[in-house]
């Protein structure tokens, strides 16, 4: 059995931690790439895809291909534009309404997450930061 603080199991505990940390950093992304979609389907409503696609900084094949993701998980409604039968009016729907007045991820950002703990933990992160840091590379 491996000693629990052994450099090897201690290594290996901060890998595992490394590799959560960035899952969350990459869910967190996209869902900061989904709500930036929303909003510009909300701030256009009803939206065209070249609006979506100017308001959130995609090129129109990438934001066709999201904004099918979100008509499929029921955020956005897609629907033909009265005045134009060539032209797709784009609309949030309860959900994606919902969804976009939510503030952050569920978890919260790592930042938020290390406000919950108590000043003398804080120092001990930082202190175990600092000794990271140094180690020879």
């Amino acid at each position: 059995m491996m000693n629990p603080h052994s450099p090897a199991a201690i290594a290996a505990r901060l890998s595992a931690l490394f590799e959560t940390l960035d899952d969350q950093r990459y869910a967190e992304r996209g869902d900061r790439a989904m709500r930036t979609l929303l909003a510009a389907v909300s701030e256009h409503e009803p939206a065209t895809l070249g609006q979506v696609a100017a308001s959130s900084g995609r090129g129109a094949p990438a934001a066709s291909r999201a904004v099918d993701a979100l008509v499929r998980s029921g955020l956005i409604d897609r629907a033909p534009d009265p005045d134009n039968r060539r032209r797709l009016a784009l609309r949030l729907t309860e959900g994606g309404r919902a969804l976009l007045d939510q503030r952050g991820t569920a978890a919260g950002s790592l930042a938020q997450r290390l406000d919950r703990l108590a000043q003398s933990e804080i120092r001990a992160v930082e202190r175990g930061i600092e000794i990271l840091e140094r180690l020879p590379k």
